[in-house]
């Protein structure tokens, strides 16, 4: 019997803080026969647990019922499939949607349940069906049928609970929920959901055709709609979890993954969480577990990620542990037309970027192809089979559909054999931060349906998607993360501790509450860093400059650059000696009596300034400045913000963070996302870190080091870049055994060969060559 709970923002099995690494391994697209073939290759990995989708399309047979133990097809066995994981001491976590997506037909409901209920699917905008095959969640129709399936397949995972001795460590509600009819701007307008959102809002918008909205009253119509969906996917998920807990799954963390990543990018991967978050915030044993398909980890996206986690992370109660439901594994190959091909240090980047920002389950997807199996009724769609991708599936996965392994496969082992090494650490650490935390506005990502007739409301989705977030361009983020700043989110629709300077990305939308919260903030002593444009309208589009007054401020419009238009700055007062550049928009300001740091090129007028209100300051810069490293950490320093950990790499690309546990134990993390092999000395608030001994970092590469190792004069061949943390205490050569003690700090590494792999302790000296002292491994 093992008991799962999640608490501290912890992963705790029997009580002690855990790392689960899994792999994503679909059954139903292999023969029985390699099953446990493809258990074992999770396990070479490196994984101590295995997830899995448990498709309802797959296991409801034509008259109804359901095959979960494979009297129809060996791929139908689930029973099968969980006994066996359970015999490789690996723990299962369990998928069974309703919805599953996977490139399965109908996202992997049954044909049956669109056939026997046409009007589950619904309408959109101007009365059109939706363009997805999308259902309301919430119809009566659809959740007697999702109840249905839940009585077939929740008392086979109750069963095999963790609890009662079983393999099933967690269970995964539903799939994507709400992102069908976000990326295809359709939202649900059946006249079930039109009465129900009516009474919702209490008939506020009866003025409007609510399948065509458009003209007065048209802002806060959209900004209402997303809203009652918000409260519509909670109320559909609190559905689930209590249907299946009615079917005995009790005991275990329950998850809810979110979605949105795309192109390679995480801009709109927020817009996932703000739908979801209500959903499981303050809800007990129950997490969300992020979808990240970012291909490869560079410069230019490396904010992505880190900003994705810390965004997950504010709306998180205190209990809540960031997970990873699927984090994109192999070469990213997915059309097989070799357009892409992700190199295999991705994986190691992400996994040790997502592990140090406290991310306690990371589940490879997809770990190993397979085939999909015919549908049991022909569908004349040109393959019948379950899925659109043909007859072989993930053939872009460290394991393809074959068994072969891929390069892939070999980064999976070797980074999780680091984070094996610190795992006993790591399980209990939590990042830790500088004085700056990023603003989170939940509602600025509220913009995933815009009525295509309605003019306003698009300006207005397009002026919150240029600034929100990480900022125009992403600079802001970016700038943060690169110059060495580790920080968390804050959301700002709620209560927020003072003390760090807040940056924000604004937009010209910002809610009347939130200004109200940032101006109190401010006047009360606290430091913001605004960048973007000055807030100037509230969420249903009226004028709202509650921040602006109290900052003692007012702007002009946005000065637009154009093709034949550039609009230039130039750093002024305590930020000038740097060279004029040039923009992409602007917004002068009037600030009589503040202190300019940012000027138009020609105008002179300020696009820059620092404002002392109440008892507090703040920098509002209306310009997209470059990510100029130099000049944002100039900017924070007026408000006295500075990074812990500083270096002398020569090229931008360095990441560095650090994590300690309840004890003082500390870790720090260094990655170097660039192109280029890097060289520096790393520093912690001015001190040199690790004796002042240079780190030879190269490209596309990480490092995980216990902050109290020394790497003293006359060490022989040993070079940072090729150690590695071997576990608590423990240093070792990587692709080696070679180990040695870590105390407070390593005198030195044996040089003498006959003396590697011995212990070395702070108090000890250095054993004279040719004599050796046990070992005590690695």
């Amino acid at each position: 019997m093992r008991d799962i709970r999640l608490g501290r923002r912890r992963i705790l099995i029997d009580g002690v803080p855990s790392l689960v690494m899994s792999g994503e391994v679909h059954y139903f697209r292999l023969a029985p026969r390699d099953w446990g073939d493809r258990l074992d290759r999770l396990a070479e990995a490196g994984c101590t647990a295995v997830a899995t989708y448990m498709p309802w399309l797959v296991h409801e047979l034509p008259d109804g019922s359901a095959d979960l133990t494979g009297r129809t097809a060996g791929h139908r066995d689930l029973t099968g499939f969980l006994d066996l994981a359970a015999g490789r001491g690996l723990a299962v976590i369990a998928r069974p949607g309703p919805f599953v997506m996977a490139e399965l037909k109908n996202e992997g409901i049954p044909y049956r349940v669109y056939a026997r209920h046409p009007q589950v699917h619904p309408v959109t905008w101007d009365g059109a069906p939706a363009p997805t095959r999308t259902i309301d969640y919430l119809a009566p129709a659809f959740l007697e049928e999702v109840d249905a399936w839940y009585a077939a397949i929740m008392p086979v995972l109750a069963e095999r609970l963790a609890p009662r001795g079983g393999p099933v460590a967690a269970v995964q509600l539903d799939n994507e929920v709400g992102m069908l009819s976000w990326v295809s701007n359709s939202p649900d307008l059946t006249d079930g959901v039109l009465a129900d959102f009516a009474a919702w809002s209490g008939g506020a918008f009866g003025g409007l055709s609510p399948r065509s909205p458009s003209g007065p009253g048209s802002p806060a119509f959209h900004h209402a709609l997303g809203a009652y969906n918000r409260d519509r996917y909670a109320r559909y998920l609190a559905f689930l979890r209590e249907r299946a807990e009615a079917y005995g799954v009790r005991g275990v963390p329950y998850l809810v993954n979110i979605h949105g990543t795309g192109g390679g990018r995480g801009r709109t991967y927020p817009i996932g969480i703000s739908q979801l978050y209500r959903a499981y915030r303050g809800r007990p044993q129950l997490t969300s577990g992020s979808d990240h398909y970012l291909g490869d980890l560079t410069v230019g996206n490396v904010a992505d990620l880190y900003v994705g986690n810390a965004f997950m992370a504010a709306v998180h109660d205190a209990d809540q542990p960031l997970t990873s439901l699927e984090f994109e594994a192999g070469t990213g190959d997915y059309g097989e037309d070799l357009a892409l091909m992700v190199p295999p240090s991705a994986l190691e980047l992400k996994t040790r970027l997502c592990v140090a920002q406290g991310n306690r389950l990371i589940n490879y997807y997809l770990f190993a192809g397979g085939v999909n199996p015919p549908l049991d009724v022909p569908a004349g769609d040109g393959n019948d089979r379950v899925a659109f991708t043909g007859e072989r599936h993930g053939f872009a996965a460290p394991v393809d559909p074959e068994g072969r392994t891929g390069p892939a496969f070999a980064a999976i082992r070797s980074v999780l054999s680091a984070v094996r090494g610190a795992a006993e650490l790591l399980a209990d650490m939590d990042e830790e931060h500088d004085d700056v935390a990023l603003g989170f506005v939940p509602d600025h990502y509220l913009t995933e349906y815009a009525y295509p007739g309605d003019a306003e409301r698009r300006a207005i989705v397009a002026d919150l998607e240029r600034f929100r977030g990480m900022g125009s361009r992403d600079v802001l983020a970016r700038a943060l993360l690169l110059a060495g700043f580790s920080f968390p989110a804050v959301d700002l629709q709620e209560d927020f501790a003072p003390g760090r300077v807040l940056v924000l990305g604004s937009a010209t939308t910002l809610a009347a509450r939130v200004q109200r919260r940032l101006a109190a903030y401010v006047l009360d002593g606290g430091r913001l860093l605004l960048a973007g444009m000055l807030p100037g309208r509230d969420t249903d589009g009226a004028p709202c400059t509650i921040l602006a007054e109290a900052l003692g401020l007012s702007a002009g419009p946005p000065v637009e650059g154009t093709a034949e238009f550039f609009p230039s700055v130039r750093a002024a007062g305590r930020a000038e000696g740097r060279a004029e550049v040039r923009v992409g928009v602007l917004q002068h300001l009037s600030a009589p009596e503040a202190e300019v740091l940012v000027r138009e090129a020609v105008s002179g007028a300020p696009a820059g300034v620092l404002v002392r209100a109440g008892s507090g300051q703040a920098i509002v810069l209306t310009c997209d400045y470059p990510c100029h490293l130099d000049f944002w950490t100039g900017l924070l320093a007026l408000l006295g913000a500075r990074p812990r950990h500083t270096h002398d790499a020569p090229v931008p690309g360095i990441v560095v963070t650090s994590t300690a546990d309840p004890g003082g134990q500390r870790l720090v993390h260094l990655l170097n996302v660039g192109p280029v092999d890097q060289s520096l000395v790393l520093s912690r608030d001015g001190r040199p870190l690790f004796g002042g001994r240079r780190i030879d970092l190269p490209a596309r590469s990480g490092l995980m080091l216990p902050e109290g190792v020394m790497l003293p004069e006359g060490a022989g061949d040993l070079a940072w870049s090729t150690c590695e943390l071997a576990g608590p205490g423990l240093l070792r050569r990587r692709g080696t055994g070679d180990a040695a003690q870590v105390g407070d700090r390593l005198l030195t590494w044996p040089d003498d060969p006959a003396a590697r792999g011995q212990t070395v302790r702070p108090d000890q000296e250095r054993p004279a060559p040719g004599h050796s002292t046990p070992s005590n491994g690695s």
